[in-house]
C-alpha cells in the first residue's frame, strides 16, 4: 500500500510538471509570435520540444491519477500559468475581473487536487 501512496504522489509532481511545460510552450509560441527569421524558427522548434515533454508527462501522471483530474489539473497550471505570463512577459492586461478569475481558477485546482484519492 505504501509504494502505491508513493507512486501516486510522485504522479502528481509529474502532473505539475506537465502543467509547467505547457506554459512553456504556450511561452514559445507567444515569443514566436514576435521574432523572425532563424530566431522565430528556435522558438517553434522549443515549442515542439516542450510540448512533446508535457505530452508524455501527462500520460506518465495519468498511470495512477483519474484522467479527468489530471486533465484538469494540467490544462489548469497551463491556463493561468499562461496568463500569468502573458501579464509579466507580454504586458497583457492585468484587470481585477481577470486576477479575480485566475485566483478562482487556482482555488479549483488545489480543490481537484484536495479531493481526488
Amino acid at each position: 500500500m505504501f509504494y502505491q501512496e508513493k507512486v501516486q504522489c510522485m504522479n502528481w509532481v509529474i502532473l505539475i510538471i506537465a502543467g509547467l511545460f505547457e506554459v512553456a510552450f504556450a511561452f514559445c509560441l507567444g515569443k514566436a509570435k514576435v521574432t523572425t527569421g532563424n530566431e522565430m524558427y528556435l522558438w517553434y522548434v522549443a515549442f515542439l520540444i516542450s510540448l512533446g515533454i508535457s505530452m508524455a508527462l501527462l500520460v506518465k501522471a495519468t498511470q495512477t491519477l483519474p484522467i479527468g483530474t489530471a486533465y484538469a489539473v494540467w490544462t489548469g497550471i497551463g491556463a493561468v500559468g499562461t496568463a500569468l505570463i502573458g501579464i509579466l512577459v507580454f504586458k497583457e492586461p492585468a484587470t481585477v475581473l481577470r486576477i479575480f478569475f485566475l485566483t478562482t481558477l487556482i482555488a479549483s485546482i488545489i480543490g481537484l487536487k484536495a479531493v481526488t484519492q
